[in-house]
């Protein structure tokens, strides 16, 4: 006697990619459903990202990062026509899961995810304390050493007083533009 491995309710699932196929991953599985009658069996597909503050030459920007590096999220009925349409997608490794069945995500794990993507503006994450010495990674400042003497957590600048010319020198600068100094 044949037993259905999946029960045909619809749940989200984790598909592993090889790094850096996430999109067009995502891309295939959507066309793929466009030319197969898979509407009323796969509802979403999803590459979750979030937004990031990023400096690169000495500018601060704002950039979609990858949330989970190697994974697509996709919404579906599992039956084994999906489950090969899907694990057959150019780039896809396989599903997340134990053994050859996949687990879906719970709902309250989609939730946390979307609301993480749902965020409109960046978190600074400050992980410095004033007298701290740091050295400045980017910027005009590149290369020197100096002591945090300030924080603003609410933008993510630090005031750090920098030796030059023989004397401190108060400088701001982004958080993300200085490390710390390992003792």
């Amino acid at each position: 006697m044949a037993v259905n491995r999946y029960d045909g309710s619809r749940a989200w699932y984790a598909v592993s990619t090889y790094s850096g196929y996430e999109d067009k991953v995502a891309d295939s599985i959507r066309q793929r459903l466009d030319g197969v009658d898979f509407a009323d069996k796969i509802f979403d597909v999803m590459v979750p990202k979030e937004k990031q503050i990023e400096i690169k030459n000495g500018k601060r920007r704002i950039a979609d990062k990858k949330i989970f590096q190697g994974y697509v999220l996709v919404e579906m009925k599992l039956s084994d026509a999906t489950w090969y349409i899907i694990r057959n997608t150019p780039g896809v490794t396989g599903f997340v899961g134990t053994g050859t069945q996949p687990t879906p995500v719970s709902k309250k794990e989609i939730e946390k995810i979307k609301k993480r993507m749902g965020v409109e503006d960046p978190k600074f994450t400050v992980n410095y304390s004033a007298g701290e010495v740091v050295s400045v990674t980017d910027g005009p400042f590149k290369g020197f050493e100096g002591t945090i003497s300030e924080i603003d957590t609410n933008k993510g600048k630090l005031k750090v007083l920098v030796s030059m010319f023989g004397r401190e020198t108060a400088v701001e600068l982004d958080a993300l533009q200085v490390k710390k100094i390992d003792d």
